[in-house]
């Protein structure tokens, strides 16, 4: 082996004085024909392997004595920190001088890439084929394993610094407000020092030289990623909260559109080399590079856009359709993002926090459930959003007293400013509900679509997508008959309060509800609005025959009446009241001449109910064609007899109970023609006293007459309906069934809650009242008659409580 080796030492020892000369030693200048002969004579004698070990080796030790903290004593140069632009000179001259402490190393490893194209492979060896990617490797191992803050600091505020001067020179080519200019003479907008100072061209002079360095040691993807990252991202989120919260009207991707291409170009001066960088600029091509980071920008963009428009989502939904361009965006954002499901937690959450509480009024309520059905839409037309999100507001809904009559006001138009409803109600399409089931999807199987992941799954997709705004109001109960029951007495109210017998509103309202829910729904509307016709050719009959009676045989009052089919008609509120005979004498008349007008019928009056127009004429003073109830026409006829009455008097002359005689003085007392004074000694108060009497007054001062100028109006008369509530008609019916409860109850002792159930469904199989009773709302009446102590339950039986 000495021998061996002996023979061929001369040539060995030579060689390997001309590598180590040529990687190790700074300066020395070895023509490359040597180095390659010297290169050549290992490779012959197998040791290519054994020269790259040494070379990683010796680029290690350089790195780890001197290179590397040379460079990070270069970059934390105290004494030339005090501004920006001496720190950005710091930052680049510690990266030339760590390329040039490398560039040795580098040229060799540029000699040794070569090596395959001129027929030398002893250096392409699979041990030997990633000696480049193992010297880069070694070199941000020694550089960044554990960098100190400072790079990323610097590195941060430099690119910050050249993306203003570059969108500044941008804008201002492109005549673009991006970056607000400071008055003229005092300070560049694009480095914020004095004009005669400013040094943005030398900025972006040394971005590109920066660029070039972290290229040339592929550490430029290590260096400048994450700084590049957080600039953008705050930028983008500092561009949105400026430009985009709280402004609904107008869209905002065209403009990120064209803020994208400046920032891309700005970015191909960061990672693409001068030759990219030309192609990109001439759009004839895009570096791979620029093409992950126009995804990446426009991906954080739509989320950072997604999450300000769901925490406004609320407002957007309020301001529908004037919000409709944020609605379209969000659309497009949100396609492009993993964010339905943060949006339906966040609006569920907006609903219950903002609206579905007691101190929102129902009308409000409805209003934006109904923009919000527009918008969300919009948003998603397979109205899977709408309906998860909007389903709190659908359970709360239906827990209002309200609500129906709420909807119904809408529908006929009587709801204040609300006119979606009547608007959509005038399209005329049919009601359909989103339970009600159909072996046809009424859709084209090639337009079929099949539903998101997140849509309930026992929901009809195509069902859910065709229903209107009132489908979905309807669908709320699931049942048409409420709302056509709560129009119905909406109507009434409407028709009593008529004094002209005037209809037309009624009856194209009732026409396009028979679109709505059908003509056999609306039936008992139509008899309704028959009997307001009739009444008035009947009105017109008696009018003409009594005119034509002498002044001694008609009506000592001028009366006209409604017609009621009472079959047809919603229950009526029952009070009882007393007339004056004089007004008795009149009704009486008035019935007698339609008995003759309509042969075998007769008239059952409903006192309380109508209207009277009178003129009360006082000492010193007429008021004129006042119109009030029935109940208050009554009240001040009898003062007419008597010009002092006590409570107890007035309410046993009217046959009505005096907490309701009270509340109907008040009308007159604020209108100054009755005033209450104290009872005298014999009037005391007793067991049934008031202690009160109230007298006309006759004479009032000018001022007074002045005050009174106005008539006040009784706001519980003046709004009181003339039907009676759901809710009130609902315990009238619940209350026929205690009689049969208790019936049951008291021959079999003990029932549970079931075996009640289908015992009522047997014996009042023919009322109106099973179909519409389910289990649920029975118990909830049995539990308020436990309350009430009127029933014991025990472990869900339930019995009558014993008597003694």
């Amino acid at each position: 082996m000495m021998e061996s080796g002996e023979g061929s030492g001369l040539g060995l020892a030579e060689s390997w004085d001309t590598v180590t000369a040529a990687l190790v030693s700074p300066g020395c200048l070895v023509p490359d024909s040597r180095l390659s002969d010297s290169l050549a004579v290992f490779c012959d004698q197998g040791l290519g392997r054994s020269v790259a070990s040494w070379l990683l080796e010796s680029l290690q030790v350089r790195l780890s004595s001197s290179v590397v903290p040379e460079f990070w004593s270069g970059l934390e140069q105290r004494e030339n920190e005090l501004v920006e632009r001496d720190r950005a000179r710091v930052l680049l001259t510690a990266f030339r001088t760590l390329l040039d402490r490398l560039d040795p190393f580098l040229v060799v490893l540029d000699r040794l890439g070569s090596w395959p194209d001129q027929g030398h492979a002893g250096f392409c060896d699979p041990g030997l084929q990633g000696l480049r990617d193992q010297a880069f490797t070694i070199i941000r191992g020694q550089l960044l394993f554990s960098p100190a803050p400072v790079l990323q600091e610097r590195v941060q505020e430099f690119y910050s610094r050249t993306f203003s001067v570059y969108m500044d020179k941008e804008a201002a080519a492109e005549d673009l407000p991006e970056v607000p200019h400071a008055p003229e003479g005092q300070l560049c907008p694009g480095c914020l020092v004095a004009t005669q100072r400013c040094w943005c061209q030398e900025s972006l002079d040394m971005l590109q030289e920066l660029s070039s360095i972290l290229r040339r040691l592929q550490l430029l993807e290590w260096v400048s990623t994450d700084a590049v990252t957080c600039i953008l991202h705050r930028l983008i989120e500092q561009r949105m909260e400026r430009h985009c919260r709280g402004e609904y009207e107008r869209s905002f991707l065209l403009d990120f559109r064209k803020w994208l291409e400046l920032v891309l170009g700005w970015l191909s001066k960061v990672f693409a080399s001068k030759s990219e960088a030309v192609l990109g600029s001439g759009g004839e091509a895009e570096s791979s590079v620029l093409k992950q980071w126009r995804c990446h920008l426009h991906q954080f963009f739509c989320r950072i856009y997604v999450n300000m428009r769901i925490e406004e989502l609320f407002s957007i939904i309020r301001d529908f359709p004037e919000s409709k361009a944020a609605i379209e965006d969000l659309k497009f954002c949100l396609e492009r993002t993993n964010q339905r499901q943060q949006l339906l937690n966040s609006l569920k959450s907006a609903f219950e926090s903002r609206l579905l509480h007691p101190g929102v009024h129902t009308s409000d309520i409805l209003t934006v459930y109904i923009s919000a059905i527009k918008a969300l839409r919009e948003l998603d037309p397979s109205m899977v959003v709408l309906q998860v999100a909007c389903q709190p507001i659908r359970k709360y809904l239906r827990t209002r007293e309200d609500t129906v009559r709420q909807i119904v006001a809408g529908l006929t138009g009587d709801a204040e400013g609300c006119t979606d409803l009547a608007s959509e109600l005038s399209r005329g399409d049919p009601v359909t509900l989103e339970m009600q089931d159909s072996d046809d999807d009424g859709g084209d199987s090639e337009d079929w679509t099949p539903d998101p992941t997140d849509a309930v799954p026992d929901k009809s997709g195509s069902k859910r997508r065709s229903s209107d705004i009132i489908s979905l109001l309807v669908s709320i109960y699931g049942s048409k008959d409420i709302f056509i029951d709560e129009y119905r007495a909406v109507l009434a109210d409407r028709l009593l309060h008529q004094v002209n017998y005037n209809t037309a509103r009624e009856i194209r309202n009732v026409e396009l509800l028979k679109l709505r829910f059908g003509e056999s729904h609306m039936h008992y509307c139509e008899v309704m609005l028959k009997d307001m016709a009739d009444s008035r050719r009947i009105n017109g009959n008696i009018s003409e025959e009594e005119s034509r009676l002498g002044e001694e045989e008609r009506s000592p009052l001028p009366l006209s009446a409604i017609i009621l089919s009472s079959e047809f008609w919603p229950q009526l509120k029952d009070e009882k009241l007393e007339l004056p005979p004089l007004v008795r004498q009149s009704m009486d008349a008035y019935t007698h001449r339609y008995e003759k007008l309509k042969a075998m019928r007769t008239l059952s009056w409903k006192p309380h109910l109508g209207s009277v127009t009178l003129d009360l004429e006082l000492q010193d003073r007429t008021l004129t064609d006042l119109t009030v109830s029935p109940f208050h026409a009554a009240i001040i006829l009898h003062f007419q007899d008597k010009s002092s009455w006590t409570l107890d008097e007035l309410s046993a002359k009217l046959c009505a109970p005096k907490e309701l005689v009270q509340r109907k003085l008040s009308l007159w007392l604020q209108h100054g023609v009755l005033r209450e004074e104290p009872a005298g000694p014999g009037e005391e108060s007793g067991a049934t006293g008031t202690g009160s009497r109230y007298c006309v007054v006759e004479t009032i001062s000018s001022c007074e007459k002045m005050e009174r100028e106005v008539m006040l109006i009784d706001s519980d008369e003046e709004r009181d309906s003339n039907t009676t509530t759901q809710s009130e008609q609902r315990e009238e019916k619940l209350q026929l069934f205690w009689a049969y409860i208790q019936a049951m109850l008291t021959n079999l002792d003990s029932m549970t809650l079931d075996r009640i159930h289908s015992m009522l469904r047997i014996f009042v199989a023919t009322g109106p009242v099973v179909t519409e009773m389910d289990i649920n709302e029975l118990e909830a009446f049995l539990q308020k008659k436990v309350r009430e102590h009127q029933l014991l339950v025990s472990t869900g039986v339930y019995r009558l409580p014993k008597t003694n």
